[in-house]
């Protein structure tokens, strides 16, 4: 147990704590910290969350976690760090916080890993066809059929895969991809070639990237540079049959033109994230054959909460103990990060 046992405060969405801390995370974290559970601040000025952020030197956060700004910082006059029990921490840790020193950490590369799992999964079963093939068996109801001759274009073997940014979890998806028959190449403008020998994968062009592919997946950041990076002339370069898979983020595609060409039948997608958020009732994405489309559940799901909880309260340990984190957010880093 760590000599102290800092203040904490949570900061996210109340309904989310009992899904992101179980009992034995909460023995875990009170192990390592004081906290009061029921004192949840999804606002700073809620009831009974003024007194607690007044002692509070860490704040655990999640989604629904209000943005920490200057007038929040005043009101925390202990607070030394930030541990966000989710990915990105742009949306609420503000400049003020980096002015004030705060010391901040993120669970990302915990959710990183069953983004990278959810991708993998989703390239071999896009080469395999298997959305076709479960629908055409689905309505011959048993007929006969030569599948390996219907389907003799299909398969994992030497198949190329492009992963547009080698971020955290785009060289995650490289790695588990090694075990394959497969042949990844990347794109990301930040890559030396030495980094790219490092990894074991040929780096190209995005339109290169784009050409000659079978998968195509988006793995970089929602920057102002990659807003509609893939636009209608990089998806007309896919080559017939060719699968997009989008895990980042829905800005990084035209939308309009990808739901253009994918009206085609031409090509085929997974998609976990649009612009906006939740689609249309009337988008046809909803009901193309040739679309794996899902509510933005790649990242952590479920009991795959538990690990970036975990994350966090390693942390919290670690800045009790008075030790560095090991997941620490650099201010430098945001502007190329998601």
């Amino acid at each position: 147990m760590p000599e102290r046992r800092p203040r904490v405060l949570l900061s996210m969405a109340p309904e989310l704590v009992p899904r992101l801390l179980d009992e034995a995370a909460l023995r875990r974290l009170r192990a390592v910290a004081r906290l009061d559970p029921q004192i949840v601040a999804d606002d700073f000025g809620g009831p009974g969350v003024a007194a607690v952020l007044a002692e509070a030197e860490i704040l655990l956060t999640f989604w629904g976690a209000p943005v920490i700004d200057a007038a929040a910082l005043a009101a925390a006059p202990r607070l030394g760090a930030v541990v966000h029990a989710g990915g990105s921490v742009k949306h609420f840790v503000t400049e003020a916080c980096w002015e004030r020193g705060i010391t901040v950490s993120s669970a990302a590369r915990a959710n990183s890993l069953p983004v990278a799992e959810y991708t993998v999964a989703m390239v071999l079963l896009s080469n395999k066809r298997v959305l076709q093939l479960r629908d055409e068996y689905r309505s011959l109801r048993g007929a006969g059929r030569d599948w390996h001759l219907r389907y003799g274009h299909a398969g994992n073997y030497r198949r190329t895969v492009g992963i547009v940014g080698a971020s955290r979890i785009g060289r995650r998806v490289i790695e588990l991809l090694r075990p394959y028959d497969l042949e990844p190449v990347v794109h990301d403008p930040y890559l030396t070639p030495d980094q790219a020998e490092a990894l074991g994968v040929r780096s190209v062009g995005l339109d290169e990237l784009c050409r000659i592919s079978d998968v195509v997946s988006l793995h970089a950041p929602a920057l102002p540079e990659t807003r509609s990076m893939i636009d209608r002339r990089r998806l007309a370069l896919m080559r017939d049959g060719a699968t997009l898979i989008n895990t980042a983020r829905g800005s990084l595609v035209e939308q309009a033109a990808l739901t253009e060409e994918l009206a085609t039948g031409r090509i085929q997608a997974v998609i976990d994230v649009t612009e906006p958020e939740v689609l249309p009732a009337d988008s046809p994405l909803y009901d193309l054959p040739n679309v794996l489309l899902t509510p933005h559940i790649a990242g952590s799901l479920g009991n795959e909460l538990h690990r970036t909880a975990d994350a966090a309260i390693g942390e919290i340990a670690r800045y009790a103990s008075g030790l560095p984190f090991l997941h620490g957010v650099r201010r430098e880093e945001l502007d190329r990060t998601a």
